[in-house]
């Protein structure tokens, strides 16, 4: 997801750091966005990916962050990883850069805690793909300012999303909606009610979805759906959230989804459908 966020930052004009722990997944994302880029040329959408690549610098040093405006964390879903990054962001950012967190669930109220000025924190929920998706959720913990809330939405506004503003509770707007759909359009594969493609196919042109739930879920990634999902159970008291057995075998097999070429559809490199996986 951060590379994504990068691509779509820097398509918008914008210049870029991007981070991360080991030099082999610097050079990763780096290669990710300049795949993503030289993609966009070729539809037209870009004049010069080069030119943008230009414009990207990547580093494994939160030093290297030090005079930027904004940072937005994407990191994995752990309290503890997050609260750890926000602590070396605070040190190390200018008293005036913003703090955001792109977590699709967990409490940006608690992640704000391990910094000294909370106010300056705020949820900035992009979609996956962050280049093609419109929507950019902005979560309001419970001590983040007004002025906080107003700049998020401006960057918004510069990265061309469309935002929407909800508070802090568990899976915000979206995820507590569309984890809710994905477990249990997997429910009903694991029943028989139908198979998954068919279930797809039924909200793709019943609903006018863009994306089935299940297509979705592959997309996202169902171990991310599941960690998701276990904790809107606990968190809302809501069995409706609570990942069903197919899907659970389904990620200790390592099958995640379309990151592992294999979900409830099959992968050709990661690109395409080629076989059903639906009888779990």
């Amino acid at each position: 997801m951060g590379s994504g966020i990068a691509q779509l930052a820097l398509q918008q004009g914008l210049r870029v750091t991007l981070r991360d722990v080991e030099d082999g997944l610097v050079r990763e994302g780096h290669m990710t966005v300049e795949k993503g880029l030289e993609s966009a040329e070729t539809g037209g959408y870009v004049d010069d990916a080069g030119a943008l690549l230009d414009r990207l610098e990547t580093t494994t040093e939160v030093a290297a962050l030090a005079d930027a405006d904004a940072a937005v964390e994407a990191v994995v879903e752990d309290l503890d990883v997050k609260k750890q990054v926000f602590r070396d962001l605070e040190t190390t950012l200018g008293d005036d850069a913003l703090l955001c967190t792109n977590t699709s669930s967990l409490s940006v109220t608690e992640i704000a805690s391990a910094v000294g000025d909370p106010e300056r924190v705020v949820g900035t929920h992009f979609f996956n793909p962050p280049v093609k998706m419109r929507l950019l959720e902005i979560v309001r913990g419970h001590r983040t300012s007004e002025r906080t809330v107003a700049r998020a939405e401006a960057l918004g506004d510069a990265l061309d999303r469309e935002t929407v503003l909800v508070e802090d509770v568990p899976g915000f707007a979206t995820s507590r909606l569309g984890v809710a759909l994905g477990m249990e359009a997997a429910r009903m594969v694991q029943e028989g009610v139908a198979s998954a493609e068919d279930i797809d196919t039924a909200m793709r042109l019943g609903y006018n979805f863009p994306m089935g739930p299940l297509e979705l879920g592959d997309q996202v990634g169902w171990d991310v759906r599941v960690d998701v999902g276990e904790y809107l159970a606990e968190e809302l008291g809501r069995e409706v959230y609570r990942p069903p057995q197919n899907v659970k075998r389904m990620v200790r097999a390592g099958d995640y989804g379309r990151k592992t070429g294999r979900g409830f559809y099959g992968y050709d490199d990661g690109d395409g459908n080629d076989r059903g996986n639906d009888d779990e």
